[in-house]
């Protein structure tokens, strides 16, 4: 095969022609702000921390070796400072997120407990309401299972062996028509059919839970915070872009790249 060369122009430009400006930008003021933020807030990173999140990484990506860890960075183009970098970018982000947010958990997590109700249900949606309400009352009676019933009028394969299993999702997973009736439900029970203009559900309600103030809903709502504080700080962000340095046939109006 032949040697095909890349150079760093080349990569920029298959960044612009697939459209992904925007997101790099948005990365790199997301840095920036952060950045700031951390030293106005005077957050520092100690030794032992860049140590315990760089072995972090390394489990997650599963670089067990010292080999498996420069490959790796071969793959990325990344020099071992720049793998350094990125460790130290993670503790910052995370300790400005705690900075921030940590004190206001308790207070957060009880004015919107019930945003974080969950519950664990079963789902099969028809096009018909008097079929969905016929098997409804069949279940009711006993004459037919919410699998059996899975299994006829499922067509999506996955879901049908699952028996139509939805897992455990929070109240705003549901649509709100649907998330009023599940959580007023006395599970195990099955829902009288709500018709959406989705279709018409009929709804296996298994459990519901109530949710607790427990170490990872406390980084749930830590993050899910920050990530809004971070979003409203980009949009708030005067982002001047300097032009990329092309040609005259190929070259890009200030006024769009100020927009990315």
């Amino acid at each position: 095969m032949p040697n095909i060369n890349i150079s760093v122009p080349d990569i920029i430009h298959s960044i612009k022609l697939t459209c992904q400006i925007p997101d790099v930008v948005e990365k790199i003021v997301s840095q920036q702000i952060i950045t700031q933020a951390a030293q106005e807030a005077g957050i520092e990173v100690e030794d032992a921390e860049l140590q315990t999140e760089g072995d972090k990484l390394r489990l997650e990506k599963k670089l067990i070796k010292a080999k498996d860890t420069w490959m790796w960075l071969e793959k990325h183009h990344l020099s071992m400072k720049d793998f350094e970098e990125l460790v130290y970018n993670k503790v910052l982000e995370r300790k400005l997120a705690n900075h921030l947010f940590s004190p206001y958990v308790e207070k957060f997590f009880y004015e919107r407990r019930v945003d974080y109700d969950a519950a664990v249900t079963y789902e099969v949606i028809f096009d018909n309401r008097d079929l969905a309400l016929e098997l409804f009352c069949a279940l009711e009676e006993g004459e037919i299972t919410f699998p059996e019933i899975a299994r006829q009028f499922i067509q999506e394969p996955e879901l049908r062996r699952a028996g139509g299993y939805q897992g455990l999702r929070r109240r705003k997973d549901f649509r709100p028509d649907i998330a009023a009736a599940v959580f007023a439900a006395s599970p195990p029970q099955i829902l009288k059919p709500i018709t959406t203009p989705k279709g018409v559900y009929l709804v296996w309600v298994e459990e519901i839970i109530q949710p607790q103030l427990d170490d990872q809903l406390r980084e749930q709502i830590i993050t899910e915070s920050f990530s809004e504080w971070l979003k409203q700080q980009i949009q708030a962000a005067n982002i001047v872009i300097t032009p990329f340095n092309t040609s005259a046939n190929d070259s890009v109006p200030e006024e769009l790249l100020k927009q990315a």
